[in-house]
């Protein structure tokens, strides 16, 4: 049993803070790592932190299970939180996501489905983006906009 279903077991149903991570990976093209979830939503790949993992463990952790991609050096680009992260998921859970949103250009391998977690995984060009994108990424993309624009300075 995980830690999100022990701490289920003890407070329900009830709102909580949860910290996750997620990685805007692109490959040596720009071209933008994504994942398809069984629901048959594109999102990025990315997922809560086991307790005690550090957020750039749980960020390669999560990558690699989820699409098959390795990730070194990781840059912190933002960590979004508060009330435009509130999540009620089907089963009653209620919590505020706190999102660790890391950077890299720093990949290897080829994307490769879990099937259990993603359907498909592919690089994208972020101007040509898969029908079907999470309305919430694409909050995520705009709210990491300006932070993402100062990583292609400091790479020219």
């Amino acid at each position: 049993m995980n830690y999100i279903q022990k701490l289920r077991e003890k407070i329900g149903h009830d709102p909580v803070n949860l910290v996750g991570v997620t990685v805007l990976a692109f490959n040596e093209s720009g071209n933008i790592l994504l994942q398809k979830r069984p629901d048959d939503i594109w999102g990025l790949p990315g997922g809560l932190i086991e307790l005690g993992e550090a957020t750039e463990q749980a960020a390669r952790r999560e990558v690699k299970e989820e699409t098959g991609i390795e990730v070194g050096a990781l840059e912190l680009v933002t960590v979004l939180s508060g009330e435009d992260y509130y999540v009620k998921l089907p089963n009653g859970d209620e919590f505020y996501a706190i999102t660790v949103v890391y950077y890299t250009k720093d990949v290897s391998g080829v994307p490769e489905a879990d099937g259990i977690e993603t359907m498909e995984a592919d690089f994208f060009p972020p101007n040509e983006l898969p029908e079907g994108i999470s309305p919430r990424i694409k909050k995520m993309l705009r709210d990491s906009a300006d932070q993402l624009s100062d990583f292609g300075k400091k790479e020219n």
